[in-house]
């Protein structure tokens, strides 16, 4: 199998963080999450290079899935102010091409991956 492009791994890690950030949940631990998923992505882009324009939503999807289990759902909506607290998702399901953030009540697009304010 051959090398990855480093560079989509560490765009979906400069867009993942950038979410992060935005959402104030750049902890330690939610850095952890991202490190470890950007690293088993590079694995899973090499053995299966058609896949490139998949690894930055399905980056965030792991990060997601991460915190879920350790600390809460993350992104929270913040469009829906009278709704139940719920969470944002990536679309298309496989996470590319083009990741955006979807409310997961409305199903309405929210923001870009990485472009969450």
């Amino acid at each position: 199998m051959g090398a990855v492009d480093d560079t989509l791994l560490f765009d979906a890690r400069a867009r993942v963080l950038a979410d992060l950030t935005a959402r104030q949940q750049a902890t330690p631990e939610a850095v952890s999450a991202l490190e470890d998923a950007v690293s088993a992505r590079k694995w899973w882009a090499e053995q299966w290079p058609e896949g490139a324009a998949y690894v930055a939503g399905l980056v965030a999807q792991d990060v997601q899935d991460a915190l879920l289990e350790r600390s809460g759902r993350w992104p929270i909506c913040l469009s829906c102010p009278d709704a139940p607290q719920h969470a944002l998702y990536i679309q298309p399901d496989l996470g590319g091409p083009d990741p955006v953030w979807v409310c997961e009540e409305t199903g309405e697009p929210v923001a870009a991956l990485g472009r969450l304010a």
